[in-house]
């Protein structure tokens, strides 16, 4: 099997270290990519560096037409992109087809602020000594930004970031997932084709220890991470002088109050806690039922979760596949072993054998989990849902807050009051009324607060993060 070539400046180039991109489902190898080492990322920074002068040169026209010949671009092969994503991360084929269809919308959104990208009249004429004067801001390019991205969602979370760079006129090095790489490198070929300076533009699948020396790197103005929580704070420490932007982990909680409608509702809850094996950081992991209607969401939440269709995700009709590695699996085990040994109780689902080289877990429900086991205080990242009840509303959200996580909360009521009650004092950076936790709309200020990251991603937002404001005063006479 030949090798794939990375994007280095621009240009398409084999190194001497290679690294086989495996299968989730079956084990089998899909492809063989060229891997970055310390020459190509000291290249990689330097030509980023050169390039900036370039792209803070393009007007805000420019960099939309380019967005918007990149939007054409990943239309055209929107299929070949979800299969690859099919196959490279066991994503059901579904959610993958979904995937590139929300990639194109973050790549119109972005196109949108290129366009707009604008400062402010300053007032300081409101000021003693402003008299005479007129200030004005613009907004530049911080300079050039290196994004690391997740397996779970190898197109989209690239597009959060390509996109927002492309827009700013900043250069970008973005390094991939060692395990799907694929669909990272053909955007990188669709933004070169539509007119991105080459220069500004590195894709490098690399082990995370040689990126991580990029991290360190002065010449990178932003660093931005999708990712665990344990490495992204441990590359915050690294980057002093940088913008550091972190979407990290959760274990995202939902609220059922007496008042819910749970028709509605039961059959959200279990596909968000199921979709793509759990593994996405908004995924359900927390139930929390009002005492009142605890015996119906329990007996409906099992019905709706083994409902749910799990195998092959090249089959349409599936939702949840394997887990993305062996090792992945093995981790889950432990912590429902570790679980079920402290009390907790299964009411449905869990592990059923392997599946190559990676592991299907059937959608799981658990209760009565005891307040240390990893499976309440840590983020799964696999089909597994607990269930708790509570008397009050204040008692839910204490129970939410208590998490050292804070990225987004589901609540179904129909009082307002009460939405406005945990959009006050819930410690998460997103409420989601009559809806599952995860979900996500492009254009939402998304991110967390605590151990969930800093700073928010969304085109508008990642935008005003990618840059900063630079200040001119002129003196009339």
């Amino acid at each position: 099997m030949s090798a794939r070539p990375l994007i280095l400046a621009g240009r398409e180039v084999l190194t001497g270290e290679t690294h086989d991109v495996c299968s989730p489902a079956d084990g089998r190898v899909l492809s063989r990519v060229s891997m970055a080492g310390a020459a190509e990322m000291e290249a990689a920074a330097a030509a980023a560096a050169r390039s900036l002068a370039v792209t803070r040169r393009l007007t805000g026209w420019e960099r939309a037409q380019i967005l918007d010949r990149l939007v054409e671009g990943v239309r055209g092969r929107a299929e070949e992109m979800a299969r690859c994503i099919c196959e490279e991360a066991g994503k059901p084929i579904v959610l993958a087809r979904l995937e590139v269809s929300r990639a194109l919308d973050t790549l119109r959104l972005s196109a949108e602020e290129g366009r707009r990208l604008a400062g402010e009249v300053v007032p300081v004429d409101g000021v003693s000594g402003g008299a005479g004067r007129l200030a004005l801001t613009r907004r530049v390019a911080r300079g050039p930004v290196l994004a690391i991205t997740p397996f779970n969602f190898p197109l989209n979370l690239v597009c959060h970031k390509v996109g927002p760079a492309v827009a700013a006129g900043a250069p970008l090095v973005l390094k991939p997932a060692e395990q799907t790489p694929g669909a990272a490198l053909m955007l990188g070929e669709l933004l070169l084709a539509a007119g991105w300076p080459g220069e500004a533009l590195s894709v490098l699948p690399a082990d995370r220890r040689i990126a991580s020396g990029l991290v360190q790197d002065r010449r990178f103005a932003v660093v931005s991470f999708t990712g665990s929580d344990a490495v992204g704070w441990r590359l915050r420490a690294m980057a002093p002088y940088a913008q550091v932007l972190l979407e990290l982990g959760g274990n995202a909680s939902v609220i059922l109050e007496p008042d819910a409608d749970l028709d509605r509702a039961l059959p959200l809850i279990a596909r968000a806690s199921a979709a793509y094996a759990g593994q996405v950081c908004i995924s359900v992991q927390h139930v929390l039922a009002h005492a009142s209607i605890l015996d119906r969401v329990r007996e409906g939440l099992i019905a709706e979760t083994e409902k749910i269709a799990v195998g092959d995700p090249a089959d349409p009709a599936v939702l949840c596949g394997p887990l993305i590695s062996a090792a992945s699996g093995e981790r889950v085990r432990a912590w429902l072993a570790e679980a079920e040994a402290g009390g907790a109780r299964r009411l449905t689902g869990g592990f059923g054998g392997g599946t190559g080289g990676g592991a299907l877990c059937r959608p799981a429900i658990y209760e009565g989990v005891p307040e240390g086991a990893r499976l309440r205080t840590e983020e799964v990242f696999a089909p597994v849902a607990h269930l708790d009840g509570y008397r009050d509303i204040g008692e839910a959200i204490a129970r939410i807050n208590r998490s050292r996580f804070g990225l987004q909360t589901g609540l179904f009521t129909r009082d307002i009051g009460t939405v406005l009650r945990c959009f006050s004092e819930l410690e998460v950076g997103g409420l989601i009324h009559d809806d599952a936790p995860s979900y996500r709309a492009d254009p939402m200020p998304y991110g967390g607060l605590k151990d969930s990251g800093t700073g928010r991603e969304g085109p508008r937002y990642a935008v005003e993060e990618f840059t900063e404001p630079r200040l001119l005063v002129l003196r009339a006479g």
